[in-house]
């Protein structure tokens, strides 16, 4: 069990029988009042937000969790499919699950898995990924001047903002936590 101080940014703890990761905090002391702490927690397996206030005192069960390395095998109209790295171990998600992630991974792509109480709840792609795209609009000549962007469509069915010279065909980097183009891929 945790205090209320032990409860600090990254920190993974159970509420409702759900993992919860703390995004944020704001700690609060008056002259008369006992000390509280206020949070906002991003639950790890759907990605829904809860604010809550936690008093002195006041005990929070910290989660069970565990990290690993796996790989993205395959998905199909209503699973995604990944093996653990350490165990050889297949399992499935829900694409609605994962959706956001998913448009970052193709076929044997490395993931990082995240277990809750042992059952795997999600899974994180590289920071940055190489794609092709699938689908750029052409350029305008003379429509270069400042910092001119346009949608590409990559071979995941992901849609970015790129440059304008970037062109179909071209391999480009992407972050996968901000959704943005990097550079052009070697």
């Amino acid at each position: 069990m945790l205090d209320m101080s032990d409860v600090k940014l990254g920190r993974v703890v159970k509420i409702n029988n759900a993992p919860y990761v703390v995004i944020n905090t704001n700690f609060n002391k008056t002259a008369m009042r006992k000390a509280y702490l206020i949070t906002k927690l991003r639950n790890v397996i759907d990605g829904s937000v809860l604010e809550k206030t936690f008093t002195q005192g006041e005990k929070i069960e910290e989660a069970d969790m565990e990290r690993s390395k796996g790989q993205f095998l395959y998905k199909d109209a209503d699973f995604a499919y990944f093996m653990d790295n350490n165990t050889y171990e297949q399992f499935s998600i829900t694409r609605e699950t994962i959706e956001e992630q998913l448009k970052y991974m193709k076929d044997n792509t490395d993931v990082d898995i995240m277990y809750f109480e042992g059952r795997p709840v999600s899974v994180t792609p590289p920071i940055k990924v190489t794609l092709l795209v699938t689908e750029a609009p052409p350029s305008v000549k003379g429509n270069s001047s400042g910092n001119i962007t346009k949608k590409v469509l990559l071979e995941t069915g992901a849609e970015i903002s790129a440059p304008i010279f970037i062109e179909h065909g071209e391999r480009i980097i992407v972050n996968t936590e901000t959704q943005e183009y990097v550079s052009r891929a070697e």
